[in-house]
């Protein structure tokens, strides 16, 4: 009888992966925090540094010294966005587990065992979590509400799920995620497209530590069409839609117009041409737009625009490097 073997032993229990932007003033007590705990099969951190324009690779770089869980340091070659960074961290986990985390302090430590866990237990291959409270600024609610609303529509996920950067994943999940090498990552809508073993746990929210949020409005919508562009044809069914029924409108206009000239009266001149016409050019180059969107993000993505360029990595993750470094990217290349 031929036994069944199980995945590979990991070298630990749990890798926490934290993409690090503008965070030299909290980094370093979150290092200190996330040292100080004892999962089961232990635990390392990997530090991501997402182009910051602090001194946040100084501040990283000096933690390695001194750290008493195996702490991992890899630098972006410039700022390729949060869930570019995030998949960096992945490619080097080497945990039975994975959880990510912002550098804000904003989600506590100490609700990191609490996650693996729940996570570890109950056999998910997916644990969000979400917040009684959460303590960012007014417009990033509304602008997360609207985001987890149309995840709702676009991915195949539980209706309400939160999705949040505070997860823990498997290392299958990883792994399948990790396959992706577009230029446009949407961690969550891979993780939609992997498995269906998805729960959530309530977690504590804290007001940010230090700063502002790194979010702008242009970031978000930016997120929005990665979410939209790169894991739904949603946005085209709806400019067909928008199309068939400016056509509907154009035929009703047309019966008016014949009804106004049969009984004699005037059909309506200038102004509602012209009210007609605006509408459906409008409509129109919004589904230019779209369309647009989609053969520019193939475009990019065909012509090998990058996920992240890796500059330098540290630490005890390194020599399972699975993304290349700035010198062995040029040298691919160039024999390309």
């Amino acid at each position: 009888m031929t036994e069944i073997q199980g995945p590979p032993q990991a070298p630990v229990g749990l890798s926490i992966v934290v993409p690090v932007y503008r965070g030299a003033a909290t980094v370093g007590a979150l290092v200190a925090a996330l040292s100080a705990l004892r999962p089961e099969g232990g635990l390392e951190i990997i530090l991501v540094n997402d182009g910051s324009p602090d001194n946040s690779g100084d501040v990283c770089r000096a933690l390695l010294p001194t750290a008493t869980v195996p702490l991992t340091y890899i630098e972006h070659a410039r700022n390729f966005g949060e869930h570019n960074a995030v998949m960096t961290g992945l490619r080097h986990a080497r945990g039975a587990y994975v959880i990510t985390m912002d550098d804000d302090l904003q989600n506590p430590p100490e609700e990191v065992v609490k996650l693996y866990d729940h996570a570890r237990l109950g056999g998910w291959d997916v644990v969000y979590t979400r917040y009684a409270k959460k303590e960012h600024e007014g417009w990033r609610n509304l602008g997360s509400r609207f985001a987890n609303g149309v995840a709702d529509m676009l991915l195949d996920k539980p209706k309400g799920l939160y999705l949040s950067s505070f997860r823990c994943m498997s290392a299958l999940a990883v792994r399948q995620v990790t396959h992706y090498r577009g230029p446009y990552p949407y961690v969550d809508g891979l993780l939609m497209q992997v498995t269906q073993r998805l729960d959530s746990i309530e977690v504590k929210h804290l007001p940010r530590a230090e700063g502002r949020s790194n979010y702008t409005l242009k970031r978000l919508v930016l997120l929005w069409l990665n979410l939209a562009t790169n894991f739904s044809v949603l946005p085209l069914r709806l400019a067909i839609v928008a199309g068939v029924a400016m056509g509907i409108l154009g035929i009703l206009g047309a019966l008016l117009v014949i009804v106004e000239a049969l009984i004699g009266a005037t059909p309506s001149g200038w102004a509602s041409m012209m009210t007609v016409t605006l509408l459906i050019a409008g409509v129109q180059f919004l589904i230019l737009g779209v369309l647009g969107e989609y053969v520019g993000r193939a475009f990019l993505s065909a012509n090998g625009k990058p996920q992240g360029v890796v500059r330098e990595v540290r630490g005890p993750a390194a020599r399972d490097a699975t993304v290349p470094t700035a010198p062995d990217y040029a040298r691919s290349q160039a024999a390309e």
